[in-house]
């Protein structure tokens, strides 16, 4: 369970550097040539891979709504390539992260056909406030300094 938990860690570092790194290509090329690029090198990236491992995927076995993924893949891409840079990193990412927490207990709800236990909605709770701390210290700050323009903080 540790090696799981250490990857989906390992994960957010990578998703939160490919997202910088797309938001400031989006500055030079544009949102959705920012998410071509991230997809063709991807999409290269991932058929070395599978040559490697000489493993194909069956296409045929799959779902049709399955592949909507790629298409809220491609959208997520494109979406976070044009507000990153607009927004900041910080601000960016949180408001991401706070949608994936409200999305993820309302997909349990539904897959899951109950309500989430108060325990969890507590969590989510805490979560959202604690990702919403930075925002609050950023304004907090910015009223102090409207307050006394002459003072160096």
């Amino acid at each position: 369970m540790l090696f799981f938990v250490i990857l989906a860690l390992v994960n957010g570092v990578l998703i939160g550097a490919s997202r910088a790194i797309n938001g400031r290509l989006s500055t030079r090329t544009g949102a959705f040539r920012a998410s071509v690029w991230n997809h063709v090198v991807g999409f290269a990236f991932l058929t070395a891979v599978l040559l490697v491992l000489r493993t194909w995927p069956d296409l045929t076995d799959v779902p049709v709504a399955a592949y909507a993924g790629g298409v809220f893949g491609a959208l997520f891409v494109a979406v976070n390539s044009h507000v990153f840079p607009r927004l900041g990193t910080m601000s960016a990412t949180l408001l991401v992260i706070s949608g994936q927490v409200l999305s993820a207990v309302v997909i349990d709800c539904v897959q899951q056909r109950t309500l989430p236990a108060p325990i969890r909605l507590a969590g989510v709770a805490l979560v959202l406030l604690g990702l919403s701390l930075p925002r609050v210290k950023a304004r907090l700050r910015q009223k102090e300094l409207r307050r006394c323009p002459t003072e160096e903080k």
